[in-house]
């Protein structure tokens, strides 16, 4: 954002950065969706039937595709979210899962771990 200077205007005259926690940086899928799909992964849920749960427009392919990406970032998210706060203790083998559980420990609710992430560590959670 820029803070106008110009003309009448009494602004600074720099730039700043305003992240938005509910929204995937280069993604149309919203960090709150992605905070559902994620919980129904953790009811047991396959992602096929979390993804069908969801009654969302998106491919299933679309979420397969999220999956991957966060699991290739789960060294990077963990790293902060220890940071934070240490690990809950999880008997889930899966690190996705105990990387979501940590997320819903630390960020709150059942759903809002992308978005509390996201607003906490100023980052994306996707990258």
């Amino acid at each position: 954002m820029f803070c106008s200077d110009r003309g009448r205007r009494g602004g600074c005259g720099r730039t700043f950065a305003v992240f938005f926690g509910d929204v995937l940086p280069r993604h149309s899928v919203t960090a709150a969706l992605l905070g559902h799909l994620l919980a129904g992964l953790l009811t047991g849920l396959a992602l096929k039937s979390a993804v069908e749960a969801l009654h969302t427009a998106f491919a299933v392919e679309t979420f397969y595709r999220l999956q991957r990406r966060l699991r290739r970032r789960l060294d990077v998210v963990r790293a902060w979210l220890c940071r934070a706060q240490s690990p809950p203790v999880s008997g889930r083998a899966d690190p996705l899962l105990q990387t979501v559980e940590h997320l819903q420990a630390i960020a709150g609710g059942a759903t809002g771990g992308v978005t509390g992430y996201q607003l906490r560590f100023q980052q994306p959670l996707l990258g």
